[in-house]
């Protein structure tokens, strides 16, 4: 399945923080997030296993005990169930891979 990011649906997920589920399998999710400068998505965790990659401005990252400020070219992994929060130190554009999927971002 192809996909071109243009026909994906922007979901405002909170002030600031736009998603857009790009491609999904029964096994895994890709979308991109795009955050403005000062946007923060709070402190939550969820069953699903995360991994992503910043590529483009920078984010102060919370992963459990550990803070740190990524850049372009970043990435990380969210374990299942493990809290975490992201500010947007500048304009942001991240990508992001769940698995499994989760339900409420399919379009």
């Amino acid at each position: 399945m192809l996909t071109n990011r243009s026909d994906a649906t922007p979901v405002e997920m909170m002030p600031g923080v736009v998603r857009r589920t790009l491609s999904t399998s029964e096994d895994m999710m890709l979308i991109d997030v795009v955050l403005e400068k000062g946007a923060v998505v709070p402190l939550h965790s969820h069953p699903h296993e995360q991994i992503g990659y910043l590529v483009s401005g920078r984010v102060l990252f919370e992963l459990g005990d550990e803070q740190r400020e990524l850049g372009p070219g970043d990435s990380w992994l969210v374990p299942p169930s493990v809290p975490h929060q992201v500010t947007a130190l500048e304009p942001s554009l991240a990508i992001d891979v769940f698995s499994p999927p989760r339900e409420e971002y399919r379009s």
